[in-house]
C-alpha cells in the first residue's frame, strides 16, 4: 500500500524516491555518481562492496549506537547491506529495508548474520512491524534523504518501528554557507549538482532545513556530528533524533 504524505508533506502524494538512493552509497560529488550505472528499474547494486562513504560515516554511526546502549537497529534504505552488515558483526540485532530487490539479494547473499526486507518508506510500515513485531531502539538512514521526492515519509515511516524515545541517526551530504562558498569558488558548482547522474540528489540539506523536516514529524534533534573532511567543509552530516513519544 503506497502512503500519501502527512499533514505537512511535500505534495508529492504517494511520490517514491529517486532511483539510485541506497544507506551509505552517497558522497558529496555527484559526478562520482554519474558512472555508477544505475538503470531505471534499479540503484546498481551488484554486489557487497563497500560505498563510497563508508569509511568516513560508519564509524560514526556505530559510536552513536553504542552511546545510545542500543540493541535493535533497523537500516532504513540499506542498499547493499554493507552497514547493517557491520552492526550485526558488532554484536547489534540489524535488521535491513530495502526497496531494490537486487540490494536485497547482495546483501543476504553478503551479510547472512543480519535480516534483510525488500520494502519502501512510501509503503505502511505495519507490513515491516509483521515481519519484525519487536520494536527498534535505534532507526538508521544514510544517505537517502536526499533522493526522496517525499522526504517526510522517511521519519513517518520509522516512527511507527521505534519504540518510545527511541532514536533515528540521518545521514545526509553537508551544505553550509563556508563549503556552498567553496565549491562556487573552486568551479565545482555544476559538478557538485550535477544534472546528469540518472536519479542522483534531488534534495540539498542544511543542518537547519533537516532538523526542521524532523521536528515536523515528532522528533526532537539532540545531536550534529560532521564527517568526512576538515570542519565546516564535512562531505556528509549525521543527525540524532529522539522520537518525542
Amino acid at each position: 500500500m503506497t502512503r500519501g504524505n502527512g499533514p505537512r508533506g511535500n505534495g508529492h502524494g504517494g511520490a517514491t524516491e529517486a532511483t539510485d538512493h541506497g544507506a551509505g552509497h552517497g558522497t558529496d560529488d555527484g559526478a562520482a555518481h554519474a558512472a555508477r550505472g544505475s538503470t531505471a528499474t534499479g540503484y546498481g547494486w551488484r554486489d557487497a562492496t563497500l560505498p563510497a562513504s563508508h569509511d568516513y560515516l560508519a564509524p560514526h554511526v556505530v559510536r552513536i549506537i553504542d552511546s545510545l546502549g542500543a540493541r535493535r537497529v533497523i537500516d532504513v534504505g540499506s542498499g547493499n547491506g554493507a552497514l547493517c552488515g557491520l552492526l550485526a558483526a558488532h554484536g547489534l540485532d540489524g535488521v535491513g529495508v530495502e526497496r531494490d530487490a537486487e540490494g536485497v539479494r547482495a546483501a543476504r547473499r553478503a551479510w547472512p548474520e543480519a535480516r534483510f526486507h525488500q520494502g519502501s518508506i512510501d509503503e505502511d510500515p505495519v507490513v515491516i512491524r509483521a515481519l519484525e513485531p519487536e520494536p527498534f531502539d535505534v532507526a538508521v538512514s544514510t544517505e537517502v534523504v536526499e533522493h526522496l521526492y517525499a522526504p517526510d515519509h522517511l521519519p513517518q515511516f520509522v516512527a511507527p518501528l521505534l519504540k518510545p524515545g527511541g532514536h533515528l541517526v540521518v545521514s545526509t551530504p553537508y551544505h553550509g554557507y563556508l563549503k556552498n562558498l567553496a565549491l562556487a569558488l573552486a568551479g565545482r558548482w555544476d559538478r557538485h549538482h550535477t544534472a546528469l547522474w540518472h536519479g542522483g540528489h534531488i534534495k540539498f540539506w542544511s543542518r537547519a532545513t533537516l532538523t526542521q523536516l524532523l521536528q515536523r514529524n515528532g522528533f526532537t534533534v539532540e545531536r550534529f556530528i560532521g564527517a568526512g573532511r576538515v570542519p565546516c567543509l564535512w562531505k556528509s552530516m549525521l543527525l540524532v533524533a529522539r522520537k518525542n513519544r
